[in-house]
């Protein structure tokens, strides 16, 4: 099957509102794969985390950094994803995978998240151009207004870094800010289908509320980096080993295991999760 490249004007798109929503990215039968090993996989649910919003709600994830030969691994490293993540970013140096997050929102108990940038959280770590850091959210279940899909601010990524503190066991930005941001610019809803796929600047402002449908909405958020983009204060490593891609067949072609990673993030190092 053909994958997609990445035209110019979906390049324009995202330079302009910060975000690209590409339909169908992955087939039916990679999402099957995909879903089946996240629903099945071991190591995921002994590494789970539950985090609570303000209301005390809770979201399950598992976030790991470095990629490796199992179908999850296979996506991030896919041909088509860091074709279109390199294009994409504000640099001519090898991409690297920074972590991939495991979302699991359950039926009526799965979370919200506040509204924050992903480089609210990731400034605290010293990368020093967020230009150079993109978030690519891959649907493997439905998601809609109905089971707390990504909302996101059209453009917001122009304001710059919002300063951000916690609320809940998370860490949300500074609501003033925000309130200016909804009067001034579009707030948008990305309802999504399993395989399509949500590419966003680290300065977005966006947000998801609880899942109170009885529908779950999992999916794969994977983080990259460029090689050219230092980070002072991560002490993992991840964030500046370049990717070594693989054929975008190989997440139905090649054989997979199951996801026995060591470098796991674990609620007591670090509380600034999201999404």
């Amino acid at each position: 099957m053909p994958f997609h490249i990445l035209t110019p004007e979906e390049s324009s798109q995202y330079e302009r509102d910060g975000f690209i929503l590409i339909k169908n990215f992955c087939s039916a039968k990679e999402i099957d794969k995909l879903y089946a090993a996240a629903l099945a996989d071991e190591a995921m649910k002994n590494n789970a985390l539950d985090l609570n919003d303000q209301t005390g709600k809770k979201t399950r994830l598992s976030l790991w950094f470095t990629p490796g030969d199992d179908v999850f691994g296979y996506f991030a490293r896919s041909r088509r994803v860091i074709d279109a993540v390199w294009q994409l970013m504000d640099s001519d140096a090898p991409v690297c995978h920074f972590h991939t997050k495991l979302m699991q929102k359950e039926p009526r108990v799965g979370g919200a998240w506040e509204w924050h940038q992903d480089y609210g959280y990731w400034y605290k770590d010293q990368f020093m151009f967020p230009d150079q850091m993109i978030s690519v959210m891959l649907a493997l279940t439905p998601a809609s207004k109905e089971n707390g899909c990504l909302q996101v601010i059209r453009g917001s990524h122009k304001i710059g870094r919002v300063n951000h503190g916690f609320a809940g066991e998370q860490v949300g930005a500074d609501m003033t800010m925000v309130e200016n941001a909804l009067r001034t610019m579009e707030l948008l809803y990305c309802e999504l289908d399993p395989g399509d796929v949500l590419f966003f600047h680290s300065n977005l402002l966006h947000r998801s509320e609880a899942n109170l449908s009885d529908r779950p909405r999992w999916s794969l958020i994977s983080c990259f980096n460029s090689a050219s983009n230092l980070a002072y204060n991560e002490h993992s490593t991840s964030w500046k080993v370049p990717v070594t891609p693989v054929p975008d067949e190989a997440i139905l072609e090649w054989e997979s295991g199951p996801a026995n990673h060591k470098d796991f993030l674990r609620k007591e190092n670090d509380a600034a999760l999201k999404d």
